[in-house]
């Protein structure tokens, strides 16, 4: 039951093992989409600055074909201006460069990161692979001797012990230890503790039901009085 139980556990202590990895890949592919993102909102800014600088390079050329000065001084206000518009699409491309720089320093640690953990994981998904299958083989051998003993058991106190275990999750034997059952450490009347010593009977425990054994000597029967002697002992005489 002990390795039944620590087997169980297994998979839990392997899922566990695996979070960090788990998160740093997580955290790896967030950063990638990320980067992803920055890169077509970068182009998305260079785009707009390429179609801004052919609208200015157009009004720049229209300045020949302009006939009065105050024609001309207003288009060269309006060049000012979207030289201004340049400066600020320019700004937005370098913010997002530097985001850019950014994360993929983060995707090249993230990287280092998870191959660790991947090596990490890798070690200890051996172990508890190992542990497993050295469990396994251990509860095999066992089970086969916990046959050979079931067939050295009386039948019906097999079919009882059986009972008993199929309604529990944990051991369904207990021993008396100091008046006490040691399956639910509690009281045991004193009669019952008799009985149980006597070991005439299967007893169970009357709280949690578990077949009780004692783990001391069993009482043994005292022998009859010798002819013409007194069955009633004094004070100090032995049998």
């Amino acid at each position: 039951m002990e390795i039944e139980e620590i087997r169980k556990k297994i998979p839990d202590r392997l899922r566990t093992a695996e979070t960090p990895l788990r998160d740093a890949t997580r955290l790896l592919n967030d950063t990638k989409t990320a980067v992803d993102a920055a890169v077509k909102e970068r182009r998305s800014h260079e785009k707009d600055l390429e179609v801004h600088e052919a609208q200015t390079d157009k009004m720049k050329s229209r300045l020949s074909e302009l006939k009065t000065n105050k024609e001309y001084q207003a288009h060269l206000f309006e060049i000012e201006l979207a030289n201004k518009k340049r400066g600020d699409f320019e700004e937005k491309i370098l913010v997002w460069m530097d985001k850019i720089d950014q994360l993929q320093r983060t995707v090249k640690e993230t990287q280092e990161k998870v191959k660790t953990l991947e090596t990490v994981f890798a070690q200890e998904k051996k172990l508890l692979d190992e542990q497993d299958c050295a469990l396994a083989a251990e509860l095999t051998q066992l089970d086969g001797q916990r046959r050979e003993v079931s067939e050295q058991v009386e039948p019906s106190l097999l079919q009882r012990y059986n009972q008993i275990k199929a309604g529990r999750k944990d051991q369904p034997l207990a021993a008396v230890r100091g008046g006490i059952c040691a399956g639910c450490r509690l009281q045991i009347p004193p009669q019952l503790i008799a009985e149980v010593k006597r070991s005439e009977d299967l007893q169970v425990c009357p709280y949690c039901r578990r077949m009780l054994y004692w783990e001391g000597e069993t009482v043994a029967e005292a022998p009859s009085a010798p002819e013409g002697k007194s069955a009633d002992l004094e004070v100090g005489e032995s049998i």
